[in-house]
């Protein structure tokens, strides 16, 4: 851990989220060519020139933004937003050179993601620095400098996406694009007093993404707020033939914070910290806050996801790092870092026996983790288990960066998603962070959480900005394609069935009572259920529901799935509106208990878990 202490960089940048600049932009108080500008004019005084490995020319990004302004403000979710890229992600008319510049190429398009961004009205900045051919989570093995981490000068910037971390956490742009394989889009967050989205594998295309392990990377997302990471994913979201990796899967939308939330924490004994007294600390400060929210904290078994961590790099996987710069290592070994070097070349020795035991392992690991998540919406650990400082890591740098991914390594072999949340300053000046673990497919579902727990620590944004805003309510309106659909009983929030909505990526609306024209039964079923009945108008009982948005598609998967005697129907709303919702066939109800008088399903589950 980092014992010598010294001074944050100075500098008078303001840190405005994503969320503020579109919303200047749009109302006119400030332009896309301005931002941009002060953006350019932020780098100059920051001067560090290891941050940017490559910086595009300024009229050119100047002349973007500009013609933004023939487009429709509405259409652009991210209008005039500077975002920096990390340098193994293709940008056209910059080089991608992966920190080595033996490897260095011209792309002849933009990656999948920047098309997006672009498409979105993001203007790209420049190529940011990183640990060569993104191995490492230090971010200290560049031929390019080592970017100054500036909350306090003598920490690591943390990697591999240490350029963009920096960037986000200096104000120098209010978005960046990382990579994480191993906890690179994570460590550099908690590093840096910033939001790290690390998305579902294959949620965001990886074509023109330079690989390190083609069969876990994936892009992420640096911002100073979880909401302004949403913005970003969801602009970048979606399948795409280019990838034979990529997923179809819907993002679903932030909600608010769940009612009830069961979040998973190791037992006791099973953390570690290395000695580093103020980040346990710290953790355990995390978790009394999360109590605090209203969370039920779980304990689970933390140390299959150890034996999967220890299989990245004691195992086959290496042997996908290998092959990227295998005729780089044979040509010119020497124009590679020695510590990528000798990583890297490990991946020569595995055997296809060794691939396949190791894969046979992993699976049963995976499963022993789906069990895991059986009773628990999310996992909650420190982002790593303490901090370096550069002098430390230049002196061990092996042992130390292993350290750094303890609890990151396993994320992607699992295919989970993950979200890293600033939550604490420490005494000593050191930033310390937590991640949500959830499934892949989840990663609305840890913003909606994670959002809160962001606001609820109070600490400034990055290195140099001001508190973090009060926190926007979630959208109840519907948007695109989305169908409402009305829940009245397992599939409400909490409820047994609930995750058959979550997991197609449905967002709650709203709280909502239906007109006084229905009578509720508690049906014979497992799990218990209910079916609402409709009757004369205003001859039956009001019933409180709730409201939830669908995709198309995801409703037609749903509405698919529903089994006898339930059936989809139109709701009528106290409020007159009809929605679509669930209703049961009359020749269900008979003889079954009426249970009206509770006014909905969870009363009545509450008053019968009560006797």
């Amino acid at each position: 851990m980092v014992t010598d202490l010294s001074q944050p960089r100075t500098g008078h940048q303001l840190t405005e989220t994503v969320a503020a600049i579109v919303a200047a932009h749009r109302a006119g108080t400030m332009t896309p060519a301005q931002t941009v500008a002060r953006s350019y004019q932020r780098i100059r005084d920051h001067n560090d020139p290891a941050v940017f490995i490559s910086l595009r020319d300024e009229k050119d990004a100047l002349a973007e933004a500009q013609a933004l302004s023939a487009k429709d403000p509405a259409t652009l979710p991210l209008l005039g937003v500077p975002v920096a890229v990390k340098d193994n992600i293709d940008a056209l008319g910059l080089p991608t050179t992966a920190a080595c510049p033996a490897f260095s190429y011209s792309p002849t398009r933009d990656s999948t993601a920047v098309a997006k961004l672009r498409a979105a009205g993001a203007i790209i900045i420049g190529k940011t620095n990183l640990d060569q051919f993104a191995t490492g989570l230090v971010g200290v093995r560049s031929p390019y400098g080592i970017p100054v981490n500036p909350v306090r000068n003598d920490l690591i910037p943390g990697g591999s996406s240490s350029g963009s971390a920096v960037a986000v956490s200096a104000g120098l742009v209010p978005l960046a694009l990382g990579t994480d394989t191993a906890g690179s889009g994570r460590v550099p967050a908690m590093l840096n007093n910033i939001v790290g989205l690390k998305p579902s594998l294959g949620l965001i295309s990886n074509a023109g993404l330079v690989p390190a392990c083609r069969t876990l990377d994936c892009i992420s997302v640096f911002a100073l707020t979880v909401d302004d990471a949403v913005a970003a994913l969801s602009a970048m979201a979606g399948p795409d033939d280019a990838d034979p990796f990529s997923r179809d899967r819907p993002l679903g939308a932030v909600t608010a914070f769940p009612a009830r939330l069961r979040l998973g924490v190791p037992r006791s004994g099973q953390l570690i910290f290395f000695g580093d007294r103020e980040s346990e600390k710290a953790y355990g400060e995390a978790l009394n806050r999360w109590t605090s929210l209203g969370a039920a904290l779980i304990e689970f078994d933390l140390e299959p996801f150890y034996e999967t961590a220890r299989l990245l790099y004691e195992g086959p996987w290496v042997a996908e790092r290998y092959l990227v710069i295998r005729d780089l290592l044979a040509s010119s070994p020497d124009s590679i870092h020695p510590v990528t070097r000798e990583i890297t070349m490990a991946g020569a020795r595995p055997t296809a026996a060794d691939t396949f035991a190791a894969l046979y392992r992993l699976q049963a690991l995976r499963r022993v983790a789906e069990r895991t998540f059986g009773n628990i919406d999310a996992l909650v650990l420190p982002t790593a288990p303490t901090a370096y400082s550069t002098a430390q890591v230049l002196a061990n740098p092996i042992e130390l960066n292993s350290r750094l991914g303890t609890y990151t390594n396993f994320v992607n072999l699992l295919d989970l998603c993950g979200l890293a949340l600033p939550a604490a300053m420490r005494p000593d000046g050191i930033p310390f962070g937590i991640t949500l673990l959830a499934p892949a497919g989840h990663d609305a579902q840890l913003a909606s959480i994670g959002r809160a727990f962001h606001a609820d620590a109070g600490l400034k944004m990055g290195a140099k900005g001001p508190a973090q805003p009060p926190l926007a309510a979630p959208s109840s309106q519907l948007s695109g394609d989305e169908i409402a659909i009305a829940a009245v009983g397992a599939h409400l929030s909490g409820m047994a069935l609930n995750r058959e909505l979550t997991d197609l990526g449905g967002r709650l609306l709203a709280e909502a009572s239906t007109a006084p024209d229905y009578t509720l039964y508690a049906l014979d079923t497992t799990p218990p259920k209910p079916g609402m009945l409709r009757v004369e108008a205003g001859a039956g009982s009001s019933i409180k529901l709730e409201l939830w948005a669908l995709s198309a598609a995801a409703f037609g998967k749903f509405v698919a799935a529903i089994p006898p005697p339930l059936s989809i129907g139109t709701i009528r709303l106290a409020d007159g509106r009809g929605v679509k919702g669930f209703l049961v066939e009359p020749a269900a109800v008979s003889g079954a208990r009426d249970i009206s008088a509770f006014g909905g399903w969870r009363a009545f589950m509450a008053q019968k878990a009560a006797v």
